[in-house]
């Protein structure tokens, strides 16, 4: 019984990525860190990106919860276990299947995956922090929803621009010099 309660932590730790992920994708990375993601949303020159230290950030929870769970108490374990695994998943798909870091080539023959690889395309549409869509992994909306998200969040920062431009301010009547 022990064992299955342990199984369902690791899974629990595994889907509860996701919603890190998501998050962390959205606030963190296309927010106050877009300094170091803003080299996976250009062509990349060479084999890493700064991006890549994200790889080592997230990493560490998990090896901490691994750690405690062999030295302190063992049901932080499959939290730990839970964590590694959905970052290998990431890695696979992310990294493997849809940016083609490694050496193998996938084509989605399932309409799971070919949406969540399409959904990374529309993701990757957008070069600059505003205007993304579709941050999570395992799962995304249709990507027609993204795309028309998409579409809708550059018109808004387009006319937000546009809008806070000095030279297309009007002056208001009797502002100016008459």
């Amino acid at each position: 019984m022990e064992l299955l309660l342990k199984f369902l932590v690791f899974l629990l730790a595994f889907v509860g990525m996701e919603a890190v992920a998501f998050y962390t994708h959205k606030y963190v990375m296309h927010g106050f860190l877009w300094s170091l993601h803003k080299s996976h949303h250009s062509p990349r020159e060479g084999i890493f990106e700064k991006n890549d230290l994200f790889a080592f950030y997230f990493a560490l929870p998990s090896i901490l919860f691994i750690w405690l769970g062999v030295n302190v108490n063992p049901w932080y374990l499959p939290i730990g276990l839970g964590m590694t695994a959905y970052g290998f998943c990431y890695f696979a798909f992310h990294d493997g299947i849809v940016h083609r870091r490694l050496p193998f080539r996938y084509h989605g023959k399932n309409a799971y995956m070919r949406r969540i690889i399409q959904a990374h395309y529309v993701h990757h549409a957008t070069t600059t922090k505003a205007g993304a869509v579709s941050f999570g992994f395992l799962y995304t909306r249709p990507v027609a929803e993204l795309d028309a998200e998409r579409r809708r969040l550059l018109e808004l920062s387009k006319d937000q621009v546009s809008s806070t431009d000095p030279e297309t301010l009007a002056v208001p009547r009797g502002a100016g010099p008459d």
